[in-house]
């Protein structure tokens, strides 16, 4: 099992933090540094960073993490955009960026900057087709394409990324009528959030049926879950960090009760130590291959320092 990191780019993200986010993640050795792709959600608009500007600093200030968006909505840019942009930031990291892409789900965001939102349907359509379009761009050209909503004409993407048309592709969501088999169809990992150990086990299964009825290997796509977890070394560290993830969404109370609640309604993955260790390696046991704890609090190195240090050594 796997232990990687994720942060919400939205909340407060400034470069000096980026840059001290990404030399953490390569000092304590994680395999994976993901980050959110919103301009906000849900609360107050805070300082935050564009994703793809983002990724060229990390494929710059990095040599070892993968990285890339966790993940980023077909509605926000044109396909043969994230297509150019996918490539170079792929030859700049030499392999390391991982193209996460969704169907987008938070209108507000969208309604504040004047991006369409259309209906559900519709998002993952475009979805599929600018999956399409990537992957066209990123193969031999000139190329050309016409679809529903996008078309290439004569399009030649250069620099080519190293891998061509085999660069990874992650496909985020746990829909059973498009997500999931739309992951069977493209993705080289599939990703998940929250999902109690049963959820995983189901969705997993589903996943694996996805890639049966196409002729896929299900073994051919790795499977990964971020979690915003709550977890620690001790029950002081414990309460003083969920004390801390309940003042982000202006809650006061009793942290006992927030992490119960959290757990049972959320499938966050809270605890200490051992009890964390014997939950990931359930998790590992039904197929998860990575899990990617939220770093909530940019100031400060605990969960990141705890991780590598305490948690990592228990379940690798």
């Amino acid at each position: 099992m796997r232990i990687g990191l994720m942060v919400e780019g939205q909340h407060g993200l400034t470069w000096e933090k980026w840059i001290h986010i990404l030399k953490t993640a390569e000092r304590l050795n994680f395999p994976s540094l993901f980050r959110s792709d919103h301009y906000y959600i849900f609360r107050r608009q805070q300082e935050s960073l564009d994703a793809f500007l983002s990724f060229a600093i990390a494929a710059r200030e990095t040599e070892s993490i993968r990285f890339g968006p966790l993940v980023s909505p077909v509605t926000f840019r044109s396909p043969a955009d994230i297509g150019r942009m996918s490539a170079q930031i792929d030859l700049l990291s030499h392999g390391r960026f991982v193209l996460g892409l969704g169907a987008g789900w938070y209108k507000a965001e969208h309604d504040s900057y004047g991006i369409p939102f259309p209906p559900v349907r519709e998002r993952f359509d475009r979805l599929d087709e600018a999956i399409e379009v990537i992957k066209t761009l990123w193969g031999q050209g000139p190329a050309s394409y016409e679809g529903q909503y996008y078309s290439l004409k004569e399009a030649d993407c250069l620099p080519k990324p190293s891998n061509g048309t085999e660069t990874p592709l992650l496909i985020g969501g746990t829909g059973e009528k498009r997500s999931i088999p739309m992951a069977a169809k493209y993705a080289d990992e599939w990703n998940c959030v929250n999902l109690p150990l049963k959820v995983f086990a189901k969705k997993s299964k589903v996943l694996d049926k996805a890639c049966e009825v196409i002729g896929r290997d299900p073994e051919t796509i790795s499977r990964s879950m971020m979690s915003m977890g709550l977890v620690a070394s001790n029950l002081r560290s414990l309460d003083r960090l969920t004390k801390f993830q309940m003042g982000l969404n202006g809650l006061t109370g009793d942290p006992v009760a927030y992490r119960n609640e959290m757990s049972e309604k959320h499938g966050f993955m809270v605890g200490l130590t051992t009890e964390i260790a014997d939950k990931l390696g359930e998790f590992s046991d039904l197929g998860l291959d990575e899990i990617q704890f939220q770093w909530f609090n940019y100031a400060s190195d605990e969960v990141p320092e705890y991780l590598a240090s305490d948690l990592r050594p228990q379940v690798t």
